[in-house]
Order: structure tokens, then sequence, then C-alpha cells
């Protein structure tokens, strides 16, 4: 059971990769910008235009794992596993979520992530934007 909480502890931190956060770190400093990466042994992490407290501005600041007090997301990733579901129920086990790239593939053909369909025409890729597009509106 452990495993498989800190596995999806890792997913759910991997999910805001690309994405602004804040972090503050255990001096009570707080720093806002773009969670470039992370180390998952140290739980050291690599920020991206970074605005500290005072306005500073930093192109990349790397914060040791002992010294994070709390990583924070500023806005929901996007559940790629919910469109997953949802593109199921009309592609039953044509479906492939590959999550470390945050990519899916329909059908073997048609690839699609956060932002919409990256490869793939015709009917089947017009039906998979309509699901897309139509979850994207239910969600936000």
């Amino acid at each position: 059971m452990a495993a498989i909480t800190g596995r999806k502890f890792f997913e759910e931190l991997g999910q805001l990769v690309g994405k602004p956060v804040f972090v503050e770190d255990t001096s009570g400093k707080a720093y806002e910008g773009v969670l470039l990466g992370f180390d998952s042994q140290s739980m050291s992490v690599a920020l991206g235009d970074v605005k500290g407290k005072q306005g500073t501005l930093y192109h990349r600041l790397f914060l040791t794992g002992n010294t994070v007090a709390k990583v924070m997301a500023t806005e929901r990733p996007f559940n790629l596993e919910g469109l997953k579901e949802r593109l199921e129920r009309v592609f039953p086990n044509m479906v492939q979520y590959f999550s470390e790239a945050g990519v899916l593939v329909v059908m073997n053909k048609i690839r699609l992530n956060e932002t919409g369909i990256i490869e793939g025409t015709g009917p089947a890729a017009d039906r998979v934007r309509d699901i897309y597009n139509r979850f994207v509106a239910e969600t936000t």
C-alpha cells in the first residue's frame, strides 16, 4: 500500500512540472515560479522564471529538499485520466495514457494532450476533438 501511495504522490507532483507553483522554504521565504523538475530522492526542486517576495526576479532557482516546506499549485492540473475515461466510452480498449509524457493515444494514431489534438486527422480525430472540447467545457 505504501508503494502505491508513494507512486501516486510523485504522479501528482509530476503533473505540476511545467506549471506555475508557490514554494515556501523552511525559513518562511516564498517563491513563485514554474516547476521545472524535482528529485524524488531528496525532494529538491528546480524553479524557472522565479519571483521572490520583494519582487526579485531569478532565471533559475534550485532549493534542496531539506529546505522545502511547501509546494503549492496555483492552478488545477488538467485531468488527462478523466479525459481517458471519457474517450474510452466511445473508443473502448483503444485509448492509451502515457502519464510521464502527458499524452493520450487513441486507436494508435490520434495523439492528444491537455491542449488538444497533437497528431491525427479524419472522422475519428474529429470525434476525439468533440469529446475533448466537451470535456474541457464541463471541467472548467
